[in-house]
């Protein structure tokens, strides 16, 4: 099973499983997070980054999420990632997480490319016209 780790401004990455949690009934194994505050030492958060990816790895390798390219942490991130075991993906949102804990059975690789597309199908303006519409019902609609 792929392994997760968050690393994120604050306590998003610890909200963001939290919220997960919610969602799928209970705390998804292998997933930690990171916090970073505005005076974090990069070198020593590229530290705890690589002890938090081996507590997370089972061998199936680990996906980095990270919320804002350019950040704090998307740039530790950055710094974790090798080819084949360590993955990162920029732009955490929780659609994104559901996906990546959904299908994490199956390789690294594609876990990242459900990560990736996970974050964009789960962004969608809310058509407020059709006030108490069904989900369903406005993404045919966005989509169409």
């Amino acid at each position: 099973m792929v392994g997760i780790l968050i690393i994120a401004h604050g306590a998003l990455g610890e909200t963001l499983i939290q919220c997960a949690a919610h969602v799928i009934g209970s705390r998804p194994l292998r997933a930690q997070s990171i916090a970073v505050s505005g005076r974090g030492d990069p070198e020593a958060l590229l530290a705890h980054a690589r002890r938090a990816i081996a507590e997370v790895d089972d061998g199936a390798g680990v996906l980095v999420l990270t919320d804002m390219l350019g950040g704090t942490p998307s740039n530790v991130a950055a710094r974790t990632v090798i080819p084949g075991h360590v993955e990162a993906v920029a732009g955490v949102n929780l659609p994104m997480l559901i996906r990546v804990l959904t299908y994490r059975g199956q390789s690294l690789e594609s876990a990242a490319l459900k990560a990736v597309s996970g974050g964009r199908e789960g962004v969608s303006e809310l058509d407020i016209r059709y006030p108490g519409a069904p989900a369903a019902e406005l993404l045919r609609r966005a989509a169409g």
